[in-house]
C-alpha cells in the first residue's frame, strides 16, 4: 500500500472519485434504453388500431353493378323511373329527360330519422338508341335529434341558487352516418317496378 498514492491530487485518488460518476451515467443510460424498449413493446401490443381502408373493398366486378338494360328509349326509361319513385312516396328533387333524383324520409325510432336519396341516370345504347341503361345509386343518411335545453336560476333562501331545466328548445337533426346502399334486393325491386311501369306506358300508347 502506497500512502502517497491516496493523497489528494494524486492520479489514483482522482480515478477513485471519477468511478462512481461513470457508474451513475451508465445506469441512467441503461434505464433510458429499457424505457425505450418498453415503450416499443407497448406500441406494438396495444397501440392505435389499424385504419380501415375502405377502397380495398372496391373490386369493380362486372357482376355487381347498379344498372339494368331496358328495351326502351332514354326518355321512356327515365319516365318509368320517375313513375316508380312517385308511386312509392318519393319526393322528386331533379327531373330531366335523362336523369331523375328523389328522396324519402323515414323515422324508424323516436329520435332517429333516415333519408334515402335515389339518383337515376339513363344512357342510350346501340346505334339506333332504342335501348337504354338505367344507372341507379341510392344513399342512406341517418340523423339523430340533438336537444339543446335551456335552464333558469331560481333563488331559494335555504339552499341558495338552483338551476332548473326548462323545456328543450332549438332542437336540430344531426347527421351521424351516410352510406351507399349496396347492390342487392333493393335495386332488384326498383328495376322490377321500372319494368312494370314501362309495360304500363306501352299499354297507354
Amino acid at each position: 500500500m502506497n500512502p502517497a498514492s491516496d493523497l489528494p491530487g494524486t492520479a489514483n485518488a482522482y480515478a477513485r472519485r471519477e468511478r462512481p460518476l461513470r457508474r451513475g451515467v451508465g445506469c441512467r443510460r441503461v434505464g433510458a434504453t429499457l424505457l425505450l424498449a418498453l415503450a416499443g413493446m407497448l406500441t406494438a401490443c396495444g397501440g392505435a388500431p389499424n385504419k380501415v381502408i375502405v377502397y380495398q373493398n372496391e373490386v369493380f366486378e362486372a357482376n355487381e353493378t347498379f344498372s339494368r338494360l331496358f328495351d326502351a328509349e332514354v326518355d321512356a326509361t327515365c319516365e318509368a323511373a320517375r313513375r316508380a319513385l312517385l308511386s312509392q312516396g318519393y319526393l322528386l328533387t331533379t327531373v330531366k329527360h335523362d336523369s331523375i333524383g328523389a328522396t324519402k324520409n323515414f323515422q324508424p325510432e323516436g329520435e332517429v330519422h333516415v333519408q334515402i336519396a335515389v339518383n337515376v341516370v339513363c344512357v342510350p345504347e346501340g346505334h339506333s338508341q332504342k335501348l337504354a341503361t338505367a344507372y341507379v345509386n341510392a344513399i342512406q343518411d341517418r340523423y339523430t335529434l340533438k336537444k339543446s335545453a335551456n335552464s333558469a336560476s331560481v333563488g331559494v333562501s335555504a339552499l341558495g341558487s338552483l338551476s332548473i331545466p326548462l323545456t328543450p328548445s332549438d332542437d336540430a337533426l344531426v347527421k351521424v352516418a351516410s352510406e351507399t346502399i349496396p347492390a342487392g334486393p333493393f335495386y332488384d325491386r326498383f328495376f322490377a317496378l321500372m319494368q312494370r311501369k314501362l309495360a304500363e306506358q306501352a299499354d297507354e300508347r
